[in-house]
C-alpha cells in the first residue's frame, strides 16, 4: 500500500527489489514509545522481479494532491514489464481518507512522526493507495476484489489497516490461478462473489476485460486506423482524462490482434515524471493523461497521438511533416465495419425487457454473461479481419527451408494496397507470426483460416501442378463490380516486374461513405456462440491465517474437487482434466508430492494441452530420494518423471528462423539446386527437379550457374503472368468446366479451323479464334489418336506444323506453330500420355504431373532459346517416354475393380508411405459441422503424420497433423467422437473427430502398441484392447480411459488380436493363442506343429466366423494358410499366391479375404492384391494395385476396400467390393 501525506509528497525511498515478510509477533506494538521491534525477515521474491521502485508513482500517476473534501474511489490499471520482456499486472485502488496530525501511513506501516506545522486537519483528506499485482491480467476481477477491501478500510480508525490488508493479501495469495479452458473460479469475497476467469486454451491470454470499450470510443473507421498503427510498430500514444481507460483500451486492441503479438515496449500508463519516455526512438505504446496532449505533440516527432476521450487519431510533427499510414485492404475493411456496426454494444437494450435483479451476485452475473458472448463476437470479428488480410501468406511459403517470398506475395495485393503490406511485412510482429506459420501452429489464425477455408483451396490443397485462375475465377472477376485481382495461385520468385492489374476504386477518407455492394452478404456478425463456461466455488479461507488454518483450507479445496470430480460423468474429460489439475496444486501446496504429480499424470488421459511440464520437472528435481525411490515403484510416475528428466536432453530447440527467397549467386550442382527450387514454390517434388537439372545442363558440366537460373526463373514469370491475363469471352467460358485453367496459349497461328491462339487447359485443346472472338474445340486430352510434327510446303518454303488425330474426327486437326511447332508437339503428346495413365489407372494426379512437365518444358525452351533447347526439354517428357518404353496397360481384372487413387503426399517432397488406413462412416450429429457429419478416411503416414479425407469426396479435409513423432501401427474407431492411434513409442494418442485435435495419450504401455480392436457389431462400443509387442494386453473403458484389465502373454512379440466369441486371438509370431478376456490360456496353434521349417513366423491372420475358419499369412511364404477353428490341430489347407513374394497384410471382406502383398508382374516387382474367396477358397482376382508393396488394407462398410502403399509410390487406391 502506497499513502502520502504533504510533509512527505517531495520525499522518495529507495527499496530492494526483495521484500520482506514478518513472521507472526506474540504481541501488537502498542505505540511510538521506544524503539520498535525489528521482526526477522524472511526474503519473499517480488512476482515477475517487479521493480518497485516506480510502483508508487504509478500509483499516483498524476501526482499526490491533498483534497479539500472527499473523492470518489477510483481504479486504474498498469502493465509492468521487465528486462526479459515477461509482463505483469497491476490493479490499484485510490481513496481518500481525513488527515490526522500525528500518523501519516507509508508503504504498508504505520509510522509515528514528530508533529510538525501542516494544514488544519479539518477538512484535509490525503489520498491512498492499494495496488495488487499479478502475473496474469485479472483486470475486473481484482478491481472488484479491491473495491471489497476499500469497505473494510474505511471502517478502520487510526489508519488500523495493516491486518485487513495482511487478510487480503492472504485470501488472494491461496486463491489459484484456473488452467487454461471452461472452469472459472469463484471466490466469496464479502460482499461480493469474485469470478477469476480461465484463458480460453493455453495459446490464447486471459481475458477479464471488456472487448468493447474501443468501439464505444471510436468509430470502426478509427478502429481499423489503430490497428494499421499497431500492426505497422508505429510510435504510439493513448491519451485520456481517465487513468483507467488507457490501460483497457490499449489491452483491447492487443486482444483484437491476437494471435500477433505487440514486441515492442508496452507503458499504457505513464506518470508525470516518466513523459520523457516518448521520446524513445523506438517502436512502442504508450499512454499519458489528455492534460499532456500538447506539451507531448510539440516535444515529440513522429507519434501517433490517439484521443480516446474524443475518439480521434492525430500525428505529431515529424522529419516528412506527415506520417504515412496507409489503409487497411478495402474488402477487409468493409466487411470488419459492417460486422461492428451489427454489434449489440449496449447492455441496456440487451436487458430492457428483464425485471430488475435483487439480488447484486445474480444481476452481476447476468451482465457477465452478457459481456461473454460480445466478447466473443468481437474476438471472431477481428480474428475474421486478420484472417482476410493475412490468409494468402501461406501460399508463398516454403516450409521445408522455412522460406517466405515476399516480393511474390506482394505481387498478388492490389496495388492500392501495396504500401500497406510493404509496411506490416517489414515488422517484429509479422516476422513472429511467419515464424509460427512455418511450424504449422494450430493458433487461433490457422484454426479460423480453416474454417473458413473455401471448397476450391481445399481442393487445390492436393494439386502438385501450378495453378491458373478457373474458368469460374475468371467469370466472378468479370462479374465484380468492385475488382479486386485474384491472387496468383503459383507461389514463384522475385524481382520481375509487377503485373497489370486493374486500380481499385479511389478510396475514400471514410470507409463508411463507400459502396459496400459488393459485400453487403459478408457484413453479418459471426453467429459463433460462446463457449459453455462452468464455476468452481473456492472454500472459505478462516482466520488467523496460522499454518494449521491454511492447511485446513487446503484439505476443504482438495476435498471440494474430489467430489466435483465424483459428481462428473466418466467421459466428461474436459472438466475432470481442470480438476486434476487445481487438485494437483493442491497437493503440491500440501507438500504431497506423489499425489500431485499422479493427477498431473491424469492430464494425459484427460487433456494433455494443459499439462504443466516446467511445474512437473521442478517438482521431481526437488524430490528427495526416498521421495523419487517411492514414485518410480509407480509404473505410470516411473514412465512420467523419465519422461520429463530426459525430454531437455532429446529434444533441441527446434529452428525458427525465417529467410526470404534470393535469387542464387553461385554456381549450383544438383543438390543445391533442389533447394532452391523448392524454395521458390515452383515445383517441390524431387524427381522431377532432377529431370529439370536434366534438361538445363544437356551438353555441359552438370552444374547449372546464377543466370542460367534467373533465366529460367524469368520465362516461368513471364508464362505464368500470360496465364493470369487471360480473359476469356463469355461465349468460351460457356464450352469449359468451371475448375478448368488455361496453362498455356499460342502465338496466333493459322489452322485449318481459322486463325487463332490454341490454348491448353487440363483438359482439352481449344482455338480461341481471332476477329469476333469464338471457341472452336480442337479435342479433348482423351479423345486423341495421333500427334505427329510435320512439315507443309508453301511458296518456297517449309512451315514446321502439328498435326492432331481426334477419334471422334474424320478431319486431322492442322496448325503452322512455325518455330513453336516442336514445343506444342512435346507438349500435347506429354498431356495426352499423361491423361492416357490418368485414365488406365484412375489417378488424376497423372494429369497434374503432366501439366507441371509441359510447364517446366516451356520454361527449359524460353531459357535455352538455343537449337538444343527442344532436346533439353524432352528430358522432362517423362509421361511420353514412360508410355512408350513400358506396356503400362493395366489387367483388365484390376480396371474393372479399380475406382480411383489419391495421394496423401501430394505437396511433399518425397512420397511418404502409407502407414495404417481407418475408414469411419459419417453420423448426422445436429451439434456437427456438415462436413464433421461427412465419412471419412484416415491416413496415418510416416513419422505420425495423419492426413484426412473427406471419404464423400475424396478431397482433404485435413491436412497433416502429427501424434507424436513415430511409426504409426494401428487405428480404430473407438466410438463417434474419437479415433485411437497406436504408435511405435508405446503410447496411444486419442484424435477428437470434431476439433481433429489430439489432447489425450494412454501412457499404460511399455513398448510399441502393435494393434487396436472394439467388438465387432456394437454400435457404442464400451471397451476397447490393446497390445503392445511385448505380449501385454490392456482393456479399456471407453468413457473414463481406465483398465479394466491386463495380462502378459509370456512368449511377446504380439502383433495383432482379434476378438471372437468372447476371447481374444494373439498372434505372438511363433504362435497364435487364444485366451480369455483375463488372459487364461485356452487354445494354441505353435508354428513348429505345423510347419518343418522353423524360422518362419506368423506375420498376419483374420478369423471367418461364418465359415469357421483361421486365414493365416507366415513369414516367407507366398501361401495363406486355413484352420478350421473347430479343431486347430488338423493340418492346415494352403492357398498359393502366384507371383507373390512376401505377404504384408490381410483383411475379411464380407466373404472374401484380400491380401496384401510384393509380388511380379511382368517381370517388375508391384504392390499385388489377392482376392481369395472364402468358400471355394481359390483366387478370385490378382489386382496389379500399386507401383511398390501393399502396406495396409481396409474396408469401407464393405462397399468398396482401400490400399495403401510403401515409400516409393505412396498412393491410396480405393477398389470395388463384391
Amino acid at each position: 500500500m502506497t499513502g502520502a501525506n504533504c510533509g512527505t509528497l517531495g520525499k522518495t525511498r529507495r527499496r530492494s527489489f526483495r521484500k520482506k515478510r514478518e513472521k507472526p509477533r506474540p504481541e501488537q506494538w502498542k505505540g511510538p514509545s521506544g524503539p520498535p521491534r525489528v521482526p526477522e525477515p524472511e526474503d519473499v521474491t517480488v512476482p515477475g522481479g517487479v521493480d518497485l521502485l516506480a510502483l508508487p508513482q504509478l500509483c499516483f500517476p498524476g501526482g499526490v494532491c491533498v483534497a479539500t473534501e472527499p473523492k470518489e474511489d477510483r481504479v486504474h490499471f498498469l502493465v509492468l514489464t521487465d528486462v526479459c520482456g515477461n509482463r505483469t499486472y497491476g490493479v490499484v485502488a485510490q481513496y481518500y481518507r481525513p488527515l490526522h496530525d500525528e500518523y501519516c501511513f507509508y508503504n504498508g506501516k504505520t509510522h509515528w512522526e514528530p508533529s510538525r506545522p501542516v494544514m488544519g486537519a479539518a477538512g484535509c483528506f490525503v489520498p491512498f493507495a492499494v495496488c495488487v499485482v499479478s502475473r496474469f491480467p485479472y483486470y475486473n476481477s481484482l478491481k472488484d476484489c479491491l473495491s471489497c477491501l476499500l469497505t473494510h478500510l474505511k471502517l478502520c480508525k487510526d489508519f488500523e489497516v495493516d491486518n485487513p490488508i495482511k487478510d487480503f493479501a492472504a485470501k488472494l495469495s491461496l486463491i489459484p490461478s484456473p488452467p487454461p479452458g471452461p472452469l472459472h473460479l469463484v471466490f466469496n469475497m464479502k460482499p461480493l462473489q469474485i469470478v477469476f476467469p480461465a484463458r480460453a486454451d493455453p495459446e490464447s491470454p486471459v481475458l477479464d476485460l471488456d472487448l468493447h470499450l474501443p468501439l464505444l470510443c471510436f468509430r470502426p473507421e478509427k478502429v481499423l486506423q489503430i490497428l494499421t498503427c499497431i500492426l505497422m510498430e508505429q510510435r504510439i500514444v493513448f491519451f485520456s482524462s481517465d487513468w483507467a481507460l488507457l490501460t483497457l483500451v490499449a489491452e483491447c486492441f492487443m486482444a483484437y490482434l491476437h494471435p500477433l503479438q505487440w514486441q515492442h515496449p508496452f507503458v499504457p500508463i505513464l506518470s508525470d515524471q516518466m513523459l520523457d519516455f516518448v521520446m524513445a526512438p523506438t517502436s512502442f505504446l504508450m499512454g499519458c493523461h489528455l492534460d499532456h496532449f500538447e506539451e507531448v505533440s510539440k516535444e515529440a516527432d513522429g507519434l501517433v497521438l490517439i484521443n480516446i476521450d474524443h475518439g480521434n487519431i492525430t500525428y505529431s510533427k515529424s522529419l516528412n511533416d506527415s506520417v504515412d499510414i496507409p489503409d487497411v485492404p478495402l474488402l477487409a475493411a468493409q466487411t470488419f465495419i459492417q460486422r461492428v456496426q451489427s454489434l449489440q454494444l449496449h447492455h441496456e437494450l440487451h436487458a430492457s425487457h428483464l425485471c430488475s435483479s435483487t439480488d447484486l451476485n445474480e444481476g452481476r452475473a447476468h451482465r457477465r454473461a452478457w459481456q461473454q458472448k460480445l466478447n466473443c463476437q468481437i474476438q471472431q470479428t477481428a480474428l475474421q479481419l486478420l484472417v482476410s488480410v493475412f490468409r494468402d501468406v501461406k501460399n508463398h511459403l516454403n516450409y521445408e527451408h522455412r522460406v517466405f517470398n515476399s516480393e511474390e506475395f506482394l505481387k498478388t495485393r492490389a496495388p492500392g494496397d501495396h504500401q500497406f503490406y510493404k509496411q506490416v511485412l517489414d515488422t517484429y510482429m509479422f516476422h513472429s507470426f511467419l515464424k509460427a506459420r512455418l511450424s504449422r501452429r494450430m493458433d487461433a489464425f490457422a484454426q479460423m483460416d480453416l474454417d473458413t477455408q473455401s471448397e476450391e483451396d481445399r481442393i487445390n490443397g492436393m494439386l502438385i501442378s501450378p495453378r491458373r485462375p478457373t474458368v469460374e475465377k475468371i467469370a466472378s472477376r468479370k462479374s465484380s463490380p468492385l475488382h479486386v485481382p485474384h491472387r496468383r495461385m503459383v507461389v514463384s520468385m522475385p524481382d520481375l516486374q509487377d503485373i497489370a492489374t486493374p486500380e481499385l476504386a479511389p478510396r475514400n477518407s471514410s470507409l463508411r461513405l463507400t459502396d459496400t455492394v459488393g459485400c453487403r452478404g459478408s457484413g453479418a456478425v459471426l453467429n459463433v456462440p460462446p463457449k459453455s463456461t462452468y464455476m468452481f466455488k473456492i472454500p472459505e479461507i478462516h482466520f488467523p491465517l496460522v499454518g494449521q488454518c491454511v492447511q485446513a483450507y487446503y484439505t476443504d479445496l482438495a476435498a471440494l474437487l474430489t467430489k466435483a470430480m465424483g459428481f462428473l460423468a466418466p467421459d466428461n474429460s474436459l472438466l475432470l482434466a481442470r480438476y486434476f489439475y487445481l487438485r494437483g496444486l493442491v497437493h503440491l501446496m500440501q507438500g504431497q508430492l506423489l499425489s500431485a504429480l499422479l493427477d498431473f499424470q491424469n492430464l494425459y488421459k484427460t487433456d494433455i494441452g494443459i499439462f504443466p511440464a516446467d511445474l512437473v520437472k521442478r517438482t521431481v528435481e526437488s524430490m528427495s530420494a526416498p521421495e523419487r525411490a517411492q514414485a518410480e515403484r509407480a509404473p505410470e510416475l516411473m514412465r512420467l518423471i523419465s519422461e520429463i528428466l530426459d525430454k531437455p536432453h532429446e529434444a533441441s530447440k527446434p529452428d525458427d528462423h525465417v529467410k526470404n527467397f534470393e535469387l542464387p549467386k553461385k554456381h549450383m550442382q544438383l543438390g543445391d539446386f533442389v533447394k532452391r527450387v523448392q524454395e521458390s514454390g515452383i515445383v517441390r517434388d524431387t524427381s522431377t527437379i532432377h529431370r529439370l537439372f536434366e534438361a538445363l545442363t544437356v551438353g555441359q558440366q552438370k552444374q547449372i550457374d546464377p543466370e542460367t537460373f534467373k533465366d529460367f526463373y524469368n520465362c516461368w514469370k513471364e508464362t505464368e503472368a500470360e496465364a493470369q491475363e487471360v480473359s476469356l469471352p463469355w461465349l468460351v467460358m460457356e464450352h469449359l468446366d468451371k475448375n478448368e485453367c488455361v496453362y498455356k496459349l499460342s502465338s496466333s497461328v493459322k489452322t485449318n479451323l481459322g486463325v487463332g491462339k490454341i490454348a491448353m487447359t487440363q483438359k482439352r485443346l481449344f482455338l480461341l479464334t481471332e476477329g469476333r472472338p469464338g471457341y472452336v474445340e480442337i479435342s479433348t486430352f482423351r479423345n486423341i489418336e495421333e500427334v505427329r510434327s510435320t512439315t507443309i510446303a508453301f511458296l518456297l518454303r517449309r512451315i514446321p506444323t502439328l498435326k492432331i488425330k481426334v477419334a471422334s474426327k474424320k478431319e486431322v486437326f492442322e496448325a503452322n506453330l512455325k518455330t513453336e511447332c516442336d514445343l506444342w508437339h512435346l507438349m500435347v503428346k506429354e498431356m495426352w500420355a499423361g491423361k492416357k495413365l490418368a485414365d488406365d489407372h484412375k489417378d488424376p494426379q497423372y494429369v497434374q504431373q503432366a501439366l507441371t512437365n509441359v510447364l517446366l518444358m516451356d520454361a527449359v525452351v524460353g531459357t535455352l532459346q538455343s537449337p538444343g533447347a527442344i532436346y533439353a526439354a524432352s528430358k522432362l517428357s517423362y509421361f511420353d517416354k514412360m508410355r512408350h518404353e513400358l506396356p503400362m496397360a493395366l489387367p483388365e481384372t484390376t480396371l474393372e475393380t479399380l475406382k480411383h487413387k489419391i495421394n496423401p503426399s501430394a505437396g511433399e517432397t518425397l512420397p511418404q508411405a502409407v502407414d495404417v488406413l481407418l475408414y469411419t462412416p459419417g453420423h448426422l450429429d445436429p451439434a456437427e459441422k456438415v462436413e464433421d457429419a461427412r465419412p471419412k478416411l484416415w491416413c496415418a503416414l510416416s513419422e505420425g503424420k495423419v492426413t484426412v479425407f473427406d471419404a464423400s469426396s475424396w478431397t482433404v479435409h485435413q491436412h497433416s497433423f502429427k501424434v507424436g513423432t513415430a511409426k504409426v501401427n494401428c487405428m480404430v474407431m473407438a466410438d463417434q467422437n474419437q479415433v485411437w492411434v497406436g504408435s511405435e513409442d508405446s503410447i496411444i494418442y486419442i484424435i477428437n473427430v470434431h476439433s481433429m485435435s489430439c489432447n489425450k495419450q494412454l501412457t499404460d504401455h511399455r513398448s510399441s502398441v502393435t494393434d487396436l480392436i472394439v467388438q465387432d457389431g456394437q454400435k457404442a462400443p464400451s471397451e476397447v484392447y490393446s497390445c503392445s509387442v511385448d505380449g501385454t494386453v490392456l482393456a479399456w473403458n471407453v468413457r473414463t480411459l481406465r483398465v479394466t484389465s491386463r495380462f502378459q502373454l509370456p512368449s511377446g512379440g504380439l502383433t495383432s488380436i482379434r476378438l471372437h466369441g468372447g476371447r481374444l486371438w494373439c498372434c505372438t509370431g511363433n504362435s497364435i493363442v487364444v485366451v480369455t478376456t483375463s488372459g487364461f490360456l485356452r487354445q494354441e496353434l505353435k508354428i513348429e506343429e505345423n510347419f518343418t521349417d522353423t524360422s518362419t513366423s506368423f506375420l498376419a491372420f483374420q478369423l471367418l466366423p461364418e465359415q469357421e475358419q483361421l486365414w493365416a499369412a507366415c513369414a516367407g511364404r507366398s501361401e495363406v494358410y486355413l484352420w478350421s477353428l473347430k479343431d486347430l490341430a488338423q493340418r492346415p489347407q494352403r492357398v498359393p499366391l502366384e507371383e507373390c513374394s512376401e505377404i504384408i497384410c490381410m483383411i475379411r471382406v464380407k466373404k472374401q479375404v484380400w491380401v496384401g502383398s510384393r509380388g511380379l508382374w511382368q517381370g517388375t516387382p508391384k504392390g499385388k492384391i489377392y482376392v481369395i474367396d472364402a468358400e471355394s477358397k481359390t483366387v478370385e482376382k490378382e489386382l496389379v494395385a500399386h507401383l511398390d508393396t501393399v502396406r495396409t488394407l481396409c474396408s469401407a462398410e464393405d462397399r468398396y476396400v482401400l490400399s495403401g502403399s510403401g515409400k516409393e509410390e505412396g498412393k491410396i487406391a480405393i477398389w470395388k467390393g463384391e
